[in-house]
């Protein structure tokens, strides 16, 4: 191939919409655990993305003073419009990839669904550690917006009775 074509292809924008990019670099990066929040902004390109990012992992760096109780990593993108069906197909997509993203559980007492939400459940993963995760939609300015979110709670936390004793 001619320099100057693959160049051409390099350069060439994403195939996709930009809420297929953010539902895309959400479920490429925000169920990888290990990574600070520079390491994901940097992963998923965030800077110069179609989504806002909210991050962090207080097991590497500390949480914001504002982060919701009992949720140590959060991995959320918020992109405009409603694509919450489109979010939904691909996370359950995902989340049946293996590795499998835990088993369904109750939902712990520290999240509940709100206006907007769309899909919200609790999920067991290995270890006994718990996750949430969350689909739905926001108003900011008069526009709607969608977001995902996947939340890791602190060890112990959001385990069923019957599973934690």
């Amino acid at each position: 191939m001619p320099p100057l074509l693959l160049t051409g292809l390099l350069a060439a924008p994403a195939f996709g919409g930009p809420e297929e990019v953010a539902i895309s670099r959400f479920n490429d990066w925000c169920f990888k655990a290990g990574q600070t929040e520079a390491q994901a902004r940097d992963n998923m390109a965030a800077d110069e993305a179609p989504f806002a990012l909210t991050f962090w992992d207080d097991s590497l760096e500390p949480r914001p003073d504002d982060a919701p109780r009992g949720v140590e990593r959060r991995c959320e993108v918020t992109f405009d419009g409603d694509h919450t069906a489109a979010a939904i197909t691909a996370l359950r997509a995902q989340m049946a990839t293996p590795p499998v993203f835990g088993d369904a559980i109750p939902l712990p007492d520290t999240h509940s669904a709100g206006p907007g939400t769309a899909l919200i459940e609790g999920r067991e993963l290995l270890r006994g550690r718990v996750a949430v995760v969350h689909v739905g939609t926001r108003s900011a300015q008069a526009a709607t917006q969608t977001f995902m979110a996947v939340d890791r709670l602190y060890d112990g936390l959001g385990l069923p009775a019957e599973v934690s004793q």
